[in-house]
């Protein structure tokens, strides 16, 4: 049995099975392994000593739309209990709840969905943390940090033993000020989390949580490394706000911080490029970086069955980094989450991986590639005029996309998934219908 958190050690051979954890998370994700094991068609013998690459691995409900339903959560937290993925944090930026009126408490009725949602989460193995946005209005003053603690208070009762508090994407420049933020939160984990043994540190975002964002200046990381107490996490999104994280992006802001930073990685996130759904290889993430982290979350799209595409990728990457291929991963995760129209989901994702242009800067390669190289061979076979063959070849791929969503909007697996996707899938047969049109105009323009 590895001597590392959340470690286990799997057994399989003819004489029975042994599953043996460090700690009963351990014995929890060796099951789960065990478990994709057992679901292939035959199960060879094998030894598995297995252990985390990050301690903390997840995701953060903290993009710009509409907020996830609970069957939403659940599922997520299901998922996360089979991808061994340990942390959610809840902070939608649409619950009032969480930031306009961060003082009030929840209406009784709301309040009590969070104690079912800890509870999937707790049969999961996975830390439910609830965030708190107070940046916008907060005021230095005692009145504040006890309307803080007391919302704190009310969270825990429902069963809540994980917190962050966000002071992202704010302008008011008292509020915005890092050694006013550090001696905020000290005093939550003093009047607070220090007095509940059974609460994990606080989990910050702040204000500057990329380097663009300090404009050069240091001051602002400086004062949180310098006064926050040690023991909370400071969330960073690399060197923009939409990045790939990589080793000289980690040692750059832990030396500011003097700690490990707490990716928050906003992809494959889509608020402000919704037109587009992020369906491809999750990639760009330096391999090398475990030891420089304290955890490592992603920020989804509002779809939280299509981001589970990306989602099995980063659950991936966090629990063995070095060994990471994010092409094989995708193709895994198209089995697992479309197993009966593998085939037609996968033409789909590929017709849905880039971003677009948008102010943030990050693209991503290989969208539509194998249609690119058709339409490439196409152009060139009919430089010298009409090609029946060429033309043919290239309506292959009009007519691939059009059978391709005809079976998914047909299927009545994964309902979820297909509603969340129907609009985009429907758009990709438009799109095949009308190459299909274009190519049946070739032959009767050569006829005249």
């Amino acid at each position: 049995i590895p001597a590392k958190s959340e470690g286990y050690y799997l057994k399989v051979s003819k004489d029975g099975v042994v599953i043996a954890g460090n700690d009963a998370e351990g014995t929890f994700y060796g099951v789960q392994t065990y478990l994709q094991l057992a679901s292939q068609p035959e199960v060879k013998a094998v030894t598995i000593t297995d252990w985390p690459s990050i301690s903390d691995r997840g995701l953060v409900e903290g993009y710009y739309g509409n907020p996830y339903s609970d069957a939403d959560r659940k599922s997520l937290l299901e998922f996360f209990g089979r991808t061994k993925m340990n942390v959610y944090i809840y902070g939608p930026k649409d619950d009032p709840y969480h930031l306009d009126r961060w003082r009030e408490d929840y209406p009784a009725d709301e309040a009590e969905r969070f104690k079912e949602l800890v509870a999937v989460a707790k049969r999961n193995k996975v830390r439910f943390v609830w965030a708190m946005h107070p940046g916008k209005d907060i005021q230095w003053t005692d009145a504040d940090r006890a309307a803080s603690v007391a919302k704190l208070k009310k969270m825990y009762a429902v069963g809540i033993r994980a917190f962050s508090i966000f002071f992202d994407d704010i302008n008011g420049a008292e509020q915005s000020k890092g050694d006013k933020q550090a001696e905020y939160l000290n005093y939550l984990n003093e009047n607070f989390v220090k007095k509940h043994p059974d609460v994990a540190p606080i989990i910050m975002c702040p204000t500057q949580y990329n380097k663009a964002y300090t404009g050069g200046n240091d001051t602002y990381l400086n004062a949180l490394g310098n006064t926050l107490d040690k023991e909370t996490h400071i969330m960073w999104t690399g060197n923009s706000v939409v990045d790939m994280i990589g080793k000289g992006d980690m040692e750059w802001v832990n030396t500011r911080i003097k700690r490990n930073a707490y990716i928050w990685l906003n992809y494959p996130v889509n608020d402000f490029c919704i037109d587009h759904m992020l369906m491809g290889p999750t990639y760009g993430n330096d391999l090398d970086i475990a030891e420089q982290l304290s955890g490592f979350v992603s920020n989804p799209m509002e779809y939280a069955e299509a981001s589970k595409v990306s989602l099995y990728s980063i659950a991936d990457y966090c629990w063995n980094m070095e060994a990471y291929d994010s092409q094989s991963s995708w193709e895994q995760a198209l089995e697992v989450l479309m197993p009966e129209h593998v085939e037609a989901f996968r033409v789909f994702c590929q017709h849905n991986v880039d971003l677009g242009p948008t102010g943030h800067g990050l693209r991503r390669q290989g969208e539509s590639a194998a249609f690119q190289q058709a339409a490439d061979e196409f152009a060139k076979a009919m430089e010298n005029g009409y090609n029946k063959k060429a033309v043919a070849e290239m309506n292959k791929q009009f007519e691939q996309m059009v059978q391709a969503a005809d079976e998914l909007l047909a299927s009545t697996e994964e309902p979820e998934m297909l509603a969340e996707i129907a609009p985009w899938v429907q758009v990709m047969k438009i799109i095949g219908q009308r190459g299909e049109l274009v190519m049946r105009l070739h032959p009767l323009l050569a006829k005249g």
